[in-house]
């Protein structure tokens, strides 16, 4: 039954709001249809917020009501919202509370007022904005921002009040500052008319509409809109206490945390003034659309010698003919038309070595994409890829995945497995007992400081890696070059072990063997991990 009587309320004060909103209305018709609203507050209070400068929505708010009966008209009626205030710049009649934001009215990017007739024609503008951007719709987000100044005004307003009708029984019990905040109010306004213009709902979706509203006087307010009532009150003491109270220490917010304090409140309703002075202007709003970064992850296999995995650039002089990077990005990149795209993987491997077997693990992040990639999409970048005349790379297993694509491409190296197969030369022909030797190696433990080569842009450390095991395969017709098969601990320097690094890794195959060895040619053939893009 209470239930009932709530939404019949609702609807009644829906009705006479919208009625309100429909016609010119004088401010007389406003108070006189604000106080039909809002019975639990008097008329004269109502009147009194309604000279000072606040706006119906916030005289709404201020009466305490619940976020589930602020289903008021999306025309909402606003204080001068007859067709010369509209027209008039010169007489906008911002509200001091919210600062135009719930009525409707903002400076926009070009510095232009603008003074909506509704929430209807706001919610036009956001709409035509973001289909603008030519974003793929299926649901969105919004999110609001507001200044926080407007936070330190509905608490000021609320000891304005208290001060003023504290003793008055529709005062009493009344939670400060105000149950509704601007921003929730704003939403509540908003939504369902993008809901319709947008054709979906509204939800916790990857898609953001996101409206920034700012204001001058917020970066002003510790300054010289406060400075007068700061010189009068700047040291005072409490009232039946010796602690002295500087009010030129506080900020907006320590304003807005103090105004509770029963021992400060009645000082800083003396010393800040609600209104402190008119508003002309209202918030600057930024309106933007964006999405959340999608990902796609998969195996990429590098076949030539001379790709980077990333652009690599020194001097002038660009270093292999492609990278990694740019070939799947400038792929995925124009088919989701997003703006720009960060590229991740599993490790790194040279530019003269080859990624084969069953490739390796990458992710690549979409910033901004306009289109959600179907499985469809995904096939048709996979086929381009693969069919390219020049075969630098391949791909597979592409698909779209979460975030927690690239927390898994991102875990410890030390978690992975990667298993080589090198061309290596040695300066004697090995016997039959040095093959044997090799292979029964298990779980070699070896000392690599950081390689010679490397050394300008690596910390010089003494790392700990393990040679999980080797073979070495005879290649035929010779008898100083073998192929040395051998599986490690990701981030093991391969060519150092080999060759000793001038004593840096030890032990090396060239210390086991007795004999200098060199490594020729190097090939990654599998990448051992679990999860996403596990084989």
């Amino acid at each position: 039954m209470a239930n009932e009587q709530d939404e019949v309320a609702a609807d009644l004060e829906a009705t006479l709001l919208t009625s309100a909103a429909q016609q010119a209305i004088s401010p007389n018709d406003e108070l006189h249809v604000l106080n039909d609203a809002v019975p639990q507050m008097p008329s004269y209070v109502t009147k009194d917020l309604s000279s000072i400068g606040v706006c119906i929505p916030c005289i709404i708010r201020l009466s305490g009501i619940e976020r589930h009966h602020y289903s008021f008209s999306l025309s909402v009626p606003i204080v001068g919202s007859d067709k010369k205030a509209i027209d008039d710049d010169i007489d906008r009649n911002i509200c001091c509370l919210c600062l135009g934001i719930l009525q409707f009215s903002y400076i926009d990017d070009k510095g232009n007022f603008v003074k909506c007739k509704g929430v209807d024609d706001l919610a036009v503008s956001i709409s035509e904005m973001v289909k603008k951007e030519g974003h793929q719709i299926d649901s969105f987000s919004l999110e609001v921002s507001i200044p926080s100044i407007i936070l330190e005004n509905e608490k000021l307003v609320w000891l304005y009040l208290k001060r003023k009708y504290g003793s008055e029984h529709w005062f009493q019990g009344k939670p400060p500052p105000i149950s509704l905040s601007a921003k929730d109010a704003l939403k509540i306004c908003i939504t369902k008319p993008l809901e319709t213009l947008l054709d979906c709902k509204s939800s916790s979706s990857g898609l953001r509409i996101r409206l920034t509203y700012s204001h001058p006087k917020a970066s002003n307010s510790n300054g010289s809109s406060n400075k007068r009532h700061q010189d009068s009150c700047k040291m005072r003491k409490i009232a039946g206490n010796d602690e002295t109270l500087d009010i030129s220490k506080f900020s907006a917010n320590s304003v807005a945390d103090n105004c509770f304090n029963p021992s400060q409140e009645v000082e800083l309703s003396r010393c800040f003034e609600f209104p402190q002075e008119k508003i002309n202007e209202p918030c600057h709003l930024a309106l933007i659309c964006y999405r959340t970064s999608i990902y796609l992850i998969g195996r990429y296999i590098k076949y030539s010698r001379n790709v980077s995995q990333t652009r690599w650039v020194i001097g002038d002089e660009r270093m292999g003919e492609a990278s990694v990077e740019e070939i799947l990005g400038n792929n995925i990149l124009p088919l989701c038309r997003g703006d720009s795209y960060k590229f991740h993987a599993a490790g790194r491997e040279d530019l003269d070595v080859r990624m084969l077997g069953s490739g390796r693990p990458f992710l690549v992040e979409i910033q901004n994409a306009r289109l959600l990639p179907s499985e469809m999409i995904v096939n048709e970048i996979e086929s381009k890829i693969n069919g390219s005349k020049n075969k630098l790379i391949g791909v597979r297993n592409l698909k779209v995945v979460g975030s927690e694509g690239w927390a898994f491409v991102q875990e410890g190296e030390a978690e992975k497995q990667k298993q080589y197969a090198a061309l290596v030369w040695t300066s004697r022909p090995l016997e039959d007992d040095d093959l044997l030797s090799i292979s029964s190696l298990k779980d070699l433990k070896i000392l690599q400081r950081t390689p010679i080569r490397v050394l300008h842009r690596r910390s010089p450390l003494e790392r700990e890696k393990i040679i999980h095991w080797m073979r070495i395969e005879k290649v035929a017709e010779s008898s100083q070059y073998y192929l040395l098969h051998l599986c490690t601990q990701a981030g093991t320097y391969i060519k150092e072990f080999v060759h000793g690094d001038l004593g840096r890794t030890h032990p090396s195959m060239g210390s086991i063997l007795s004999c200098r060895a060199e490594i020729l040619q190097l090939d990654v053939t599998d990448i051992k991990m679990d999860g996403h893009l596990a084989e």
